[in-house]
């Protein structure tokens, strides 16, 4: 079977690692055009790209598939490309480009008709969008998943093809949670497909209840807000590590938070302290009073500094037991 494939992060590098690993012929791989990245902010080609590269494939990144967009010639060069390459099916994951109509069309014209097919990192319908896994360990819950979907013009709306459950665990990060679905979707894909081949492969309608979005993550959000209660504080840290990462300040010094945990209750004594405050360091980490219940910062990070466990951070870090962390900037009224 021949299969055009867009991606470009790592989630979409492990699906094509697999595809090629398992016989399928790549005559085209879409991918975003090269970004500037690191210290030096020189441009960086995409996990996909470096893979496609290593295994000679022919790439093509346009920065619109929009005929009628900003960037008509990208689009036009990417569709003669992708009719060349006469492919049976376009595999989609975390390309980061909305394919138009006329994508979807011309693959379920071509070949077997098995259009577009795209690897979504949640159980659909929940989770539709672009930070499934990020909104998942965030709103705490239980498991997730991956779902192969047949694409349609909506967002994430597409009949369901194949889905897989995985289970959140208690210290899942974005990034080992990221890590175990990208494998998870890589097999998925390679059974889908096989399941296609044989005729085997049979769509069903999402539900229409049970339906949420995952909208993506904006940098404002990593400010740890002291108000709210310390699991859900707790789940902040974990879904935005590693991107981009909880944040709190101290005297207007920023501070990157990268693991907390919840301490247990114990029925403490005396009035409740403010939210913010700092009411106890020691070897297991720096214990800090919310809205509710008690907030234990175990891994922090200053700026230009090295992620350290807590005992280590307070070493180099002046914090005394009384001081409260800033309250999170408040958003410009007006836009």
């Amino acid at each position: 079977m021949k299969l055009v494939f867009a991606g470009t992060p790592e989630f979409a590098r492990a699906a094509l690692q697999r595809l090629l690993a398992a016989g399928f012929e790549v005559p085209l791989v879409l991918t975003q055009p090269d970004r500037p990245a690191g210290r030096g902010m020189k441009l960086q080609a995409s996990p996909v790209k470096q893979l496609a590269q290593a295994h000679g494939l022919t790439l093509a990144q346009p920065r619109s598939l929009r005929l009628d967009g900003r960037y008509p010639d990208d689009a036009r060069s990417a569709r003669e490309a992708i009719e060349a390459a006469k492919a049976d099916a376009m595999v989609v994951a975390a390309y980061g480009l909305i394919l138009p109509q006329w994508v979807l069309t011309l693959m379920t014209q071509q070949g077997r008709g098995l259009g577009c097919l795209n690897i979504h990192a949640s159980l659909l319908p929940r989770w539709r969008g672009a930070a499934p896994i990020h909104r998942a360990i965030e709103a705490g819950d239980a498991r997730t998943g991956v779902t192969i979907m047949q694409m349609d013009e909506g967002l994430d709306t597409g009949a369901m093809l194949l889905h897989e459950a995985l289970s959140i665990q208690d210290d899942d990060t974005t990034g080992s949670l990221h890590d175990r679905l990208a494998d998870l979707g890589a097999r998925l894909i390679v059974e889908a497909l096989e399941l296609a081949a044989c005729g085997g492969l049979q769509a069903q309608a999402q539900p229409a209840d049970g339906v949420t979005y995952a909208h993506k993550i904006q940098k404002a959000e990593a400010a740890l807000d002291w108000v709210a209660a310390a699991p859900v504080l707790a789940r902040r840290v974990r879904a935005f590590n590693p991107f981009p990462g909880a944040s709190t300040a101290l005297g207007g010094e920023p501070i990157k938070v990268w693991a907390a945990q919840v301490q247990a209750p114990t029925g403490g004594d005396g009035p409740m302290a403010q939210p913010g405050e700092v009411l106890a360091l020691g070897e297991d980490g720096i214990h800090v009073q919310t809205g509710q219940g008690v907030l234990v910062l175990t891994e922090l990070q200053r700026a230009g500094g090295k992620r350290l466990a807590a005992a280590d951070f307070l070493r180099g870090f002046g914090l005394a037991v009384g001081q409260v962390f800033d309250a999170p900037p408040q958003e410009a009224e007006g836009g």
